[in-house]
């Protein structure tokens, strides 16, 4: 017992002399250091991914408390998946105007993002609709769980943002044909989306089909595609603007870049324009096939319409119509699915050539979209103005200066309405075109062609294409 005790006391004794010498100057009076602080905790964060899902609505810049984070994004583009501080963020998006102007279409609007939260911004539905309709243009913002994806896994989601779509069935399955009553992976309308799913990596096929009397309408078949490892998909069904019948293709994002998969039978467009002014009517042989001539007896300055063929690599002859011998032009051109293509064989027949133009007809809902295309031989340099109906060129600096022969604007971004074109020869006022007033709307896509006389006259024209072209009444130059 009192050895017990005696234990008890000492232990006592020795915690009572620990605290005072806790606080209590060293032998040579100086305290000890205190120990350093624990470190702060790391700072909670989110991640974002904007994607840009609106067919008719032009480029945008993006940004955060009142600074460009993404500047001129295009459709079909995604920002990486960017990791941010968690809080509370003022989002913007601006939209790119003819003239270098801004406008505000989304926002400025609060975004609070919460701790360990992926959000993906999507920006979807027709800026041409009226602003109550369910099509009409706005953000769409998912969220799901912020983790690291499994190396033999891959994470998707799937959205519906094509609003010419009706509601639609998708079935992810293994390559080859649909299996008889497979159930869909999901089904959904314009806006809905498909929760985050994950599978394995590999081989899939991708189908999206509208049900019609019990029998599934596959309206977009992805065909095989790869989906790789420790990847973090965003899959968004978006209008399909170029060739093929497929309503919709889709636009992918994998958390660093964006790229588009079309319907496996996607095909490409192609065009041609007769804007040689010395030779005679001609034929389109395609791959040697001079039996059956792609177009036949085609003469200056005509343009055809489109034609859909299988994408790939097609041998071009041009050859004076009925005459197989006498061959004009021989070129290979490449037909990427998807895409549309004007061939114009232009220049004197002594020089004539194929020149390729890359058609991009989609129609932007705050804009019209012009290309001018010097295609007259005998004209030499020139230089293009426009302006205001009647208002003349006189001090007016020309909007395209020193417009060579084959030269091709690009699509310019103007605001809708009325314009006197006129064209002179380079840096003087003599007029070879013009002026022509054009009238263009928002939403349309037009093209010309700037061609040589047409034989027994004097005047340069210009060929039109596209949305120049008067519907029903056969109007194709000027």
């Amino acid at each position: 017992m009192q050895t017990r005790l005696m234990a008890t006391l000492l232990a006592t004794a020795a915690l009572a002399v620990a605290g005072c010498n806790s606080g209590s100057p060293s032998s040579s009076g100086t305290f000890p250091p205190a120990p350093p602080p624990p470190p702060p905790p790391p700072p909670e964060t989110s991640t974002v991914r904007i994607v840009h899902a609106s067919a008719d609505a032009p480029n945008v810049d993006i940004l955060v408390e009142g600074d460009v984070a993404f500047g001129d994004v295009p459709f079909l583009a995604a920002t990486p998946i960017t990791e941010l501080d968690s809080g509370d963020y003022e989002i913007q998006v601006d939209a790119r105007l003819p003239g270098d102007e801004r406008l505000a279409v989304i926002g400025p609007v609060t975004l609070s993002l919460e701790a360990d939260i992926q959000y993906n911004v999507l920006a979807i539905g027709n800026v041409a609709a009226d602003a109550d309709s369910p099509e009409a243009f706005g953000p769409l913002i998912l969220e799901q769980p912020q983790e690291q994806i499994d190396a033999g896994d891959v994470r998707v989601r799937v959205v519906h943002g094509a609003p010419n779509a009706p509601e639609v069935n998708v079935f992810v399955t293994e390559p080859g044909d649909l299996p008889a009553g497979e159930m869909p992976l999901g089904t959904f309308a314009f806006g809905e989306d498909l929760d985050p799913v994950t599978v394995p990596e590999g081989d899939y096929q991708i189908r999206v089909a509208v049900e019609d009397s019990g029998e599934q309408i596959v309206v977009f078949d992805s065909g095989a595609v790869t989906l790789p490892g420790g990847a973090d998909l965003l899959v968004t069904a978006v209008p399909n603007t170029g060739a093929g019948d497929a309503p919709v293709k889709l636009l992918v994002s994998d958390g660093q870049s964006a790229f588009t998969l079309r319907d496996v039978n996607t095909p490409s467009n192609v065009r041609v324009v007769h804007a040689s002014p010395d030779a005679p009517a001609v034929d389109v042989i395609v791959n040697d096939n001079f039996e059956a001539p792609f177009l036949a007896g085609v003469p200056f300055p005509v343009a055809s319409d489109f034609v859909s063929v299988e994408a790939g690599e097609y041998n071009v002859k041009v050859t004076a119509a009925g005459n197989a011998g006498a061959i004009v032009i021989d070129a290979d051109v490449e037909l990427p699915a998807g895409a549309e293509t004007t061939v114009v064989a232009v220049g004197l027949l002594a020089d004539i050539d194929a020149l390729l133009l890359a058609d991009d007809r989609r129609g932007i809902a705050t804009e019209s979209r012009v290309r001018i295309v010097h295609g007259a031989p005998s004209a030499g340099e020139v230089d293009v103005y426009v302006t205001a109906v009647g208002a003349g060129i006189e001090g007016v600096d020309p909007a395209i200066p020193a417009f060579d022969f084959l030269d091709d604007t690009g699509y310019l971004s103007l605001d809708p309405g009325s314009y006197d074109v006129t064209v002179t020869l380079a840096g003087t006022d003599t007029v070879a075109i013009g002026p022509l007033t054009i009238e263009i709307s928002a939403g349309g896509v037009y093209s010309a062609i700037a061609r040589d006389p047409l034989p027994g006259t004097d005047d340069f024209g210009l060929i039109l294409l596209d949305d120049f072209l008067v519907e029903d009444e056969g109007v194709t130059e000027l």
